[in-house]
């Protein structure tokens, strides 16, 4: 059974939207907004936190709307924090000007404007309507188009009406804080010979939307690469164009040499990797087409005919769209190659990219599917090696492991992979292992629990918390550091005694961490170069030969917890078609839901994947509390509802992930969530 719909998202009933409540306003010019001063607009309320990539998506996915409905549109971020250091106002205010938002901010740290709306995930949107009333109730990212088809609906009502104020909005500018960069993401050295001369450092200046090549005083800027224009475009490199550059690599000269590039780029918001030739400045895409992976129905349909569609086939026993089914869902999600031309193949915020001398390929931390990629610079190919797309904290097998929005990459000695696991909290490493003569990768995790356990403590590993880590290096010593980004340190795991340790703490959102062994060189000890985002700058710090034990404790992301009754519990997920689009049923049923639970004891039934929104599931009586993990899809295509859907109709995927906390007790008996739909 589905409990979905090919309609407006419009209710037959009216909800009065909730005051907006919290600390602070920001790009408000000081002006502290209600709901009463945007009476007459239509409002999209936007509940997003800056460490979630699928929140940043949506930011970008509703520039385009902000910009074309300026007069009749007002967005609203409201920022509900899951970490304790984005509660923090000044890194809040860091992250607006960070992420070029270009609304009203409201600072919701206590969540209790998140509370009134009735929000359970990260990114939830919310439409309120020119008079006030709740209208549109969304989840996860992919509703533009149904977004702009509500807009131009409620826009001709309230006209008609005599309700709708055209005009400017209340969005005041802050002033910028950057100087030569402006919060810079990945850093590597250039040795002598490669660029300039000398060492030199390439610095992604992410703020800026280019590459900036610096002395190696860290402060003197030899070469530009990229306009600075935010965009896509190839050429030389005062014309070129980035969209918040992150990682870079540098590859060996044989390599090079053959692709006719040096450099590999993870052009994160242009969901692709660049190529630079640092003799000539040139800039060119290497791969990726630019569609943001999750999106991109014509790459899931690709990728389930690469997984023999047809009568007993993955897909014909999926019974759902391309992307939806377990058994297809793996099939793709598996794959060890994407296509044979990697301009065609779907990225998705690739955060750090690493060459990898085991490998002899680039490995790419893909953060927008939690999925750890590959790419040969010679063959064009795209493979993956980790992950199965899932976001959350899973051990074993490469092909059934689970990450979350992975956003730093470093190989050690012996070839492991070292990975920052940024949502997760953790540090985890990719190893090549050998079982009865075949080789096997295996993932394990050395810090870290889950998706919302995190911290500040040193000790023994098992016990040890970090707190949204974005790079990793590894040491001469063997041992691994860590960007600890939002607990403003750095901080290093020994793998042969499993403890961790603080390295250097004060930092200003440490983004990357680097040897720099150029002091060596000259009889000195090497020096950690780090990347302190929003300080906008580079800083060595020593190695300290005594690191520091820190233990400030673990925490817990807070968030409600929903009371309901042991026995059984009626989920359903809520989903309409947006206006100009219909249920893709082409496959059989095109929703699917994925549910677990933690701990595992808490569901005695109603666990795994099988197509359709409705479900029912069973509490044990012995377990007090936990939390209900819960994935939904669906898939839907351009066409009207009850026709046919036209050859070649542009297909839309819409997913959520939600994790929700539940206590036993004398709660409602059902769950409802909205994918799409109203409260």
């Amino acid at each position: 059974m589905t409990e979905a719909a090919e309609s407006s998202l419009r209710s037959n009933y009216r909800v009065r939207a909730s005051e907006l409540v919290g600390r602070n306003w920001l790009n408000t010019g000081g002006k502290q907004l209600g709901l009463e001063d945007l009476r007459g607009k239509i409002v999209l309320l936007d509940f997003w936190t800056f460490c979630c990539i699928n929140c940043l998506h949506v930011l970008d996915e509703l520039r385009p709307l902000e910009e074309k409905y300026r007069d009749v549109l007002v967005t609203v971020g409201v920022h509900s924090p899951k970490f304790e250091h984005e509660a923090d106002p000044e890194a809040l205010a860091a992250a607006v000007e960070r992420y070029e938002i270009h609304h009203p901010v409201l600072d919701d740290p206590e969540l209790q404007t998140w509370q009134a709306y009735s929000a359970r995930a990260w990114p939830t949107l919310v439409v309120v309507d020119p008079e006030g009333y709740i209208v549109a109730h969304l989840s996860g990212e992919g509703h533009a188009g149904g977004l702009e088809s509500l807009i131009e609906e409620l826009v001709a009502e309230h006209e008609a009406r005599g309700t709708l104020h055209r005009g400017d909005g209340p969005y005041v500018p802050a002033e910028s804080s950057a100087g030569d960069l402006r919060f810079p993401g990945k850093v590597i050295a250039l040795p002598d010979g490669v660029g300039s001369a000398g060492q030199t450092f390439l610095v992604g200046d992410t703020g800026h939307h280019r590459l900036v090549e610096l002395a190696p005083d860290l402060a003197t800027v030899l070469n530009v690469y990229g306009s600075g224009t935010k965009g896509w475009l190839d050429g030389a490199a005062e014309q070129a164009r980035f969209n918040e550059p992150q990682g870079l690599a540098l590859l060996p000269a044989d390599v090079r040499a053959a692709a006719g590039y040096d450099v590999v780029v993870a052009d994160s918001v242009n969901h692709r990797l660049r190529g630079l030739n640092l003799a000539t400045g040139a800039v060119g895409t290497v791969a990726g087409n630019g569609v943001q992976r999750l999106l991109d129905a014509g790459n899931q349909r690709a990728a389930a005919a690469d997984a023999q569609a047809g009568p007993g086939s993955e897909a014909d026993e999926a019974g759902a769209d391309e992307d939806l089914g377990e058994e297809l869902a793996e099939a793709i999600s598996t794959s060890s190659r994407l296509g044979a031309d990697p301009l065609a193949v779907s990225l998705s915020s690739p955060w750090d990219v690493l060459w990898s001398a085991r490998l002899g390929k680039l490995v790419v931390a893909m953060a927008g599917v939690h999925q750890i990629f590959v790419f040969d610079p010679v063959a064009g190919t795209v493979g993956i090696l980790a992950g199965t797309g899932l976001e959350g904290l899973q051990d074993g097998e490469a092909t059934a492991a689970w990450f979350a929005q992975s956003s730093g990459l470093a190989e050690d000695a012996g070839g492991s992979i070292w990975v920052a696991d940024s949502e997760t909290s953790a540090l985890r490493v990719i190893s090549f292992v050998e079982v009865h003569g075949e080789e096997r990768v295996q993932v394990h995790t050395a810090i870290g629990t889950g998706l919302f356990d995190f911290g500040f403590r040193d000790g023994e590993a098992a016990q040890a918390r970090l707190q949204h880590p974005l790079g990793v290096t590894v040491l001469p010593d063997g041992s691994v550091a860590v960007a600890d980004t939002y607990n403003g340190a750095v901080r290093r795991y020994d793998p042969a005694t499993r403890t961790v340790s603080t390295l250097a703490r004060g930092l200003a959102e440490p983004s990357d961490v680097l040897v720099d062994a150029s002091a060596a060189a000259e009889g000195g000890e090497p020096l950690l170069l780090v990347v302190e985002a929003n300080r906008h700058q580079l800083v060595r710090i020593p190695i300290p030969k005594d690191a520091l034990t820190v233990d400030e404790g673990a925490a817990q992301t807070q968030r409600p917890k929903t009371e309901v009754p042991a026995g059984p519990l009626a989920l359903t997920v809520r989903f309409a078609a947006p206006k100009g689009q219909k249920l893709d049923d082409r496959w059989g049923d095109p929703t699917q839901l994925k549910i677990s639970a933690s701990p595992e004891n808490l569901l005695v039934s109603g666990a795994g994947t099988s197509t359709g929104l409705v479900r029912e599931l069973v509490l044990a009586e012995d377990v007090p509390e936990g939390v209900l993990h819960i994935t939904a899809r669906a898939a839907a295509c351009d066409g009207e509802p009850g026709g046919e859907i036209p050859d070649h109709a542009a297909c839309h995927l819409y997913q959520q992930d939600w994790g929700i906390p539940v206590v036993l007790g004398q709660g409602s008996a059902e769950l409802t969530l909205d994918l799409r739909g109203v409260d």
